[in-house]
């Protein structure tokens, strides 16, 4: 199988993943919960991954990396856990229905909700964020990169625009870590996103948030931590104030060994041959007749290339792809609805194609040769 769908997750991942994962299960114990070897071990495995990703991310408060399931629990997480009625909320059309679907709850719980909009090209009409983001705008929720179209976000400018009215802003890098340099304390962000298993290659079921030290989140679970049982509350210390119930250490350990490939390897790197292989594929199909690309490629992006053929429905494109060449790509709506109807595709959906580290040039090859005899057996 050729897998692009490397936006819905890392399907080659570098062997030291499942090697750790695997160290884990046969030799960990329960991180926090006991001083014997097996406990201890886990409890360093944890310690470093955080240590790493703070590393990884420009974060300099390595206990506020706090672990979740993915990053759907991460959003719902901080969403839930900063915002009250009455409080002003400011979105984007890019936002995944992990930000959208929280945040339609929290309107109706009386939270202020409203969105900078995307122009037909996806660009987010920024003029917007000037006139939306005010004084009383608690919180600045906005996707690093779009999941549909790859389109980038200038997280700096979003931040000091957010942070010039009192907001915070909080940053999903579901399709940005580990593939896209990120620097919290460069950018500003306040709170950070994350998931494992994606451009971080990690294994599924990892995720997190970096949460600044400006910021105080309420727990969504309460639970055991291993360490102050007497409290009748959840602790005040981080990460323990958001991470009740036993972590998932096998996955953890996977995602640490993970982080230090990219951190060896380089996200500079990973990031300039992940672009050079999206480049490559624009330039192998762009005299396909009636394929039709979607986002702005101009400029630094995502390895993300969402596209129509005609009027082909995209699900019996990317059907064609996969029964005839063994090609993986992903089709319909991405959990992206605004986005969608921004672009003009919300009846007709998209194919994506989502690069990743370990695809080839022979790939491409074989990808752009199926959508050209997709266009002509539609054509014909």
């Amino acid at each position: 199988m050729i897998y692009f769908n490397c936006a819905a997750t890392s399907f080659q991942r570098p062997p030291c993943v499942a090697e750790a994962v695997l160290r884990a299960m046969n030799g960990f114990g329960n991180a926090s919960r006991g001083t014997a070897e097996a406990e201890l071990d886990a409890s360093r495995s944890v310690f470093r991954t955080r240590k790493e990703l703070a590393e990884l991310f420009g974060f300099d408060a390595p206990e506020r990396v706090v672990f979740t399931a993915n990053v759907t629990e991460a959003l719902n997480m901080a969403l839930f856990g900063l915002l009250n009625p009455g409080d002003r909320v400011v979105a984007t059309d890019w936002d995944h229905n992990s930000v959208l679907r929280p945040l339609y709850q929290l309107e109706l719980k009386g939270v202020q909700l409203d969105f900078i909009h995307a122009d037909r090209s996806g660009n987010l009409i920024l003029e917007e964020a000037q006139e939306k983001i005010t004084e009383g705008t608690k919180l600045v929720v906005c996707t690093h990169a779009s999941n549909l179209t790859g389109n980038l976000l200038h997280l700096k400018k979003m931040a000091e625009l957010a942070h010039r009215h009192g907001a915070l802003l909080l940053a999903d890098a579901a399709q940005t870590a580990g593939t896209i340099p990120i620097s919290m304390r460069d950018a500003g962000v306040d709170i950070l996103c994350f998931t494992g298993h994606k451009g971080l290659m990690g294994p599924q079921g990892t995720g997190g948030l970096c949460v600044g030290r400006n910021v105080e989140i309420r727990p969504l679970v309460l639970g055991g931590t291993g360490v102050q049982s007497y409290l009748e509350r959840q602790p005040d210390e981080y990460p323990t104030h958001l991470e009740a119930g036993t972590l998932n250490g096998h996955g953890i350990a996977g995602l640490g060994a993970a982080v230090r490939f990219i951190l060896d390897t380089g996200v500079e790197n990973i990031h300039h041959r992940e672009m050079k292989l999206m480049r490559g594929f624009l330039d192998r199909i762009q005299n396909i007749p009636g394929l039709r690309t979607y986002g702005n490629f101009h400029g630094d992006r995502a390895a993300i290339v969402a596209l129509n053929i005609g009027d082909i429905p995209s699900p019996d494109a990317a059907d064609f792809l996969m029964e005839k060449y063994g090609i993986a790509t992903r089709a319909g709506a991405h959990c992206a609805p605004r986005m969608h109807r921004a672009l003009g595709t919300d009846k007709t959906g998209a194919v994506r194609f989502s690069f990743g580290y370990f695809n080839t040039e022979e790939e491409l090859d074989i990808a752009a040769e199926a959508l050209r005899k997709l266009a002509e057996t539609w054509s014909s």
